[in-house]
């Protein structure tokens, strides 16, 4: 068997204890080669073993989850969060593409986390999500935030500010870029829909979420129309309108 090496970093040891026993019944390849109780042991404990994989609680006392990352010379592991709360980054978290486990962690949320992490080891590169996790987070207010986007050859980020509209197709979304770019993925526009910030993007059709930041012109009926800096003409749904009108300040 192939193992893959884990550290643990909670600053409750009933966390990690229970942790570290889910992975000895459910994940066996898993070995886990340091428990730590803050960031700092953290910090040591990844230099000195350089793990496959790295569970990591987001709020410790001293130095939180981020702010170790930050500090860390060494990155090319797999990251798994965990967080007892719906936390304030969890959206960042999810815009970089990386795995989050909500305590008390679930034996089959814990399984697809590792099995995704074991797979990722073999064709990805961790570093990128990281970093883009934690550009994010520095750039969260001006909302100058990348997004992950699975592709057929692994991801591909692209800014937020530089997305003009989301066309709904099927089971499948195409992002469409400035200045010219179509990006066709396996998700629905729901899923983006509960991703993206409300503050800056709308769903205003069954078929549209735009940028509201990509709006020139809004034509007037009964749920009237939007005109895209890229020229392309959306329809506004009659019961999006309200919503619509509100958000752009009208």
């Amino acid at each position: 068997m192939n193992f893959l090496t884990a550290i643990l970093i909670d600053d409750e040891s009933n966390s990690r204890n229970a942790l570290q026993q889910k992975l000895i019944s459910y994940c066996p390849d898993i070995r886990i080669v340091a428990e730590c109780e803050n960031g700092e042991e953290g910090i040591n404990a990844i230099e000195t073993y350089k793990p496959d994989i790295v569970f990591l609680d987001v709020e410790m006392p001293r130095m939180n989850g981020f702010v170790m990352l930050q500090q860390l010379q060494h990155r090319k592991f797999e990251l798994i969060f965990t967080t007892a709360y719906d936390h304030y980054a969890i959206q960042a978290i999810r815009f970089s593409a990386l795995d989050y486990l909500v305590k008390p962690i679930e034996i089959q949320a814990l399984k697809e986390a590792v099995d995704k992490a074991r797979q990722r080891k073999q064709v990805d590169i961790p570093n990128q999500r990281i970093e883009t996790l934690l550009h994010n987070l520095l750039n969260e207010r001006n909302h100058n935030n990348r997004i992950a986007i699975p592709s057929q050859e692994g991801l591909q980020f692209i800014e937020l500010a530089d997305i003009i509209y989301l066309e709904a197709e099927s089971n499948y979304c195409s992002i469409y870029l400035q200045p010219e770019g179509r990006i066709l993925v396996s998700k629905t526009l729901k899923d983006f829909e509960e991703l993206l910030p409300p503050a800056v993007f709308i769903r205003i059709h069954h078929s549209f979420i735009i940028n509201k930041n990509h709006v020139h012109k809004y034509l007037r009926g009964e749920g009237g129309q939007v005109i895209m800096r890229n020229g392309k003409t959306l329809d506004v749904s009659r019961r999006k309108k309200e919503e619509f009108m509100k958000a752009i300040g009208y």
